[in-house]
């Protein structure tokens, strides 16, 4: 326990209650993107996202990890790889409905997913992809 009193303490632990209310809003959104997904993407016919893709849970192996570490870590995991679960849903959606790149491309790499989409005014390459979606 003598990690835990270090000059970071009190921070951390004012901060606690916040980090861990926000695994209920997370809970829903998986619940949610889910639901969306299992109806919207076999409606659409596309290949449905698997979340164990995004959620690895292995840390609590570590034998050098407390108690209170092994939680946090699995914490972690999870709510990051329902982010990513829900991003790649979103991709996959704004793909089958919209896949055409900005006029001014952001060039943030969480763009970096567009990269097959057709460039904007590309009308060509846009019907070639609508023609397509759907098929797995």
């Amino acid at each position: 326990m003598k990690h835990i009193f270090t000059k970071h303490f009190l921070r951390h632990w004012v901060s606690v209650p916040f980090i861990w209310f926000m695994i209920l809003p997370v809970i829903v959104l998986h619940i949610g993107i889910e639901i969306y997904q299992q109806i919207c993407f076999r409606l659409y016919g596309l290949e449905l996202v698997k979340i164990n893709n995004y959620i690895s849970v292995d840390r609590n192996r570590l034998s050098y990890l407390s108690l209170l570490d092994i939680v946090n870590c699995g914490y972690c995991t999870y709510v990051n790889g329902v982010f990513a679960y829900a991003s790649e849903i979103g991709h996959k959606t704004e793909y089958y409905w919209c896949a055409i790149k900005h006029a001014n491309q952001p060039t943030n790499p969480a763009f970096a997913y567009q990269a097959k989409y057709a460039d904007y005014g590309d009308k060509d390459s846009f019907e070639q992809i609508r023609s397509n979606r759907g098929k797995k």
